[in-house]
């Protein structure tokens, strides 16, 4: 699995450019997961500070070395600027299976880009990593996300009732899946 990800697989869109995060990116992550309306529907720390984005950083580049999950910086073909950070997580090769994450700046919400930029790594899912399926974990109340995925084809699974504490408080999940044959190419 270590190779896995080696050369780094580049995915482009008619719109986007999907490449690595670097380490130069620690001011849009700190933006991205330091932003209150970014995190609301994500049980996980907020990052405050330089030293904890790259912190993040260097333990997706870690996953990414380890073969054990992927993530990309989504930005404009014609900006290098980083509009939001998507991959797979949780990527479980025994059972041709991974989660999707994606988490977009607020500037960025609202065009398309998420669907775009999820089609791109669920075709580089199924065609390259040979997966069977993909799941989504959603907070219940995150409508635009819900929305979205349904919009892609993924099918809900389950709603776990207060299964995540985080912050003081119980948090639900939805669990979304799609399979390859299920698969839609386009947005």
């Amino acid at each position: 699995m270590s190779s896995l990800f080696v050369p780094f697989p580049y995915l482009e869109t008619q719109r986007l450019r999907l490449r690595p995060l670097r380490t130069s990116d620690w001011e849009a992550v700190l933006a991205l997961r330091g932003n209150h309306e970014s995190m609301r529907f994500i049980p996980r720390h907020m990052i405050t500070d330089k030293a904890s984005a790259l912190t993040m950083i260097e333990m997706i580049q870690q996953k990414i070395d380890d073969g054990t999950g992927i993530n990309w910086v989504i930005t404009e073909k014609e900006d290098d600027e980083m509009l939001g950070i998507i991959g797979h997580y949780r990527m479980k090769p025994e059972h041709f299976r991974s989660e999707i994450g994606y988490m977009l700046l607020p500037k960025a919400q609202g065009k398309g880009f998420a669907a775009e930029a999820i089609v791109a790594i669920l075709a580089y899912g199924f065609e390259q990593l040979h997966l069977h399926s993909v799941e989504a974990v959603i907070d219940p109340n995150n409508e635009a996300s819900i929305r979205l995925i349904e919009k892609l084809g993924f099918v809900k699974e389950a709603h776990y009732i207060e299964n995540e504490y985080f912050n003081g408080r119980f948090w639900d999940a939805l669990v979304y899946s799609l399979l390859k044959r299920n698969f839609k190419p386009i947005v």
